[in-house]
């Protein structure tokens, strides 16, 4: 894909919630082959369109591996409106959390951890996020949220949009470049 449209973070609204950063280094397996795998960046978007849920999606992975693109590794974080949240990464694997408290990804792989070092993998930004979620109560909102995303954003290779999804209130709240003082929010409305 050389230009276009390519929706690595959103919401819908029925309640999912997609996040797809690229995980470095890329990883070979991850890359398409010869035997038709499904895509993640097409799973993703199924998912976010409402066409597929996110336990179809389980299934599909679970079924057999995935692929990204040719030479860039996407993972995955998906979650449900119900909390539920499936982690995937093309080649390496993937990881269903039943309604964890909280579940948190950076631009590395949750299968190979710190073993693979680079400048924007972002080990102390997870360790810092981790670290205000379990310190935070049962009441962490919107506001610390954006508290959360500002801690950890990143200006090696800098942060472009920031997003928190209420889902119980169908509600996305963002703002692009780190520009902390202007959050917009959509909600969103279901066709149901």
């Amino acid at each position: 894909m050389t230009e276009g449209w390519l929706p690595l973070f959103g919401a819908n609204a029925r309640g999912d919630f997609v996040a797809m950063p690229t995980c470095w280094p890329f990883d070979s397996r991850s890359d398409p082959t010869d035997v038709e795998r499904p895509n993640i960046i097409k799973l993703d978007i199924d998912l976010l369109l409402g066409k597929r849920t996110l336990g179809e999606v389980r299934q599909i992975v679970e079924d057999g591996p995935v692929s990204s693109v040719p030479g860039v590794t996407f993972q995955s974080q998906l979650s449900d409106e119900q909390g539920n949240v499936l982690q995937i990464v093309p080649g390496q694997g993937y990881r269903y959390l039943a309604r964890p408290p909280y579940s948190v990804m950076t631009n590395f792989s949750p299968f190979k951890g710190d073993s693979e070092k680079h400048p924007w993998m972002g080990w102390d930004r997870y360790n810092t996020a981790v670290g205000m979620l379990e310190a935070s109560g049962d009441g962490f909102d919107v506001a610390e949220c954006f508290e959360l995303l500002r801690a950890t954003s990143q200006t090696v290779c800098p942060t472009v949009v920031s997003m928190v999804f209420d889902v119980s209130a169908r509600t996305v709240h963002w703002c692009e470049d780190r520009n902390w003082d202007k959050v917009e929010s959509r909600t969103m409305v279901s066709s149901r």
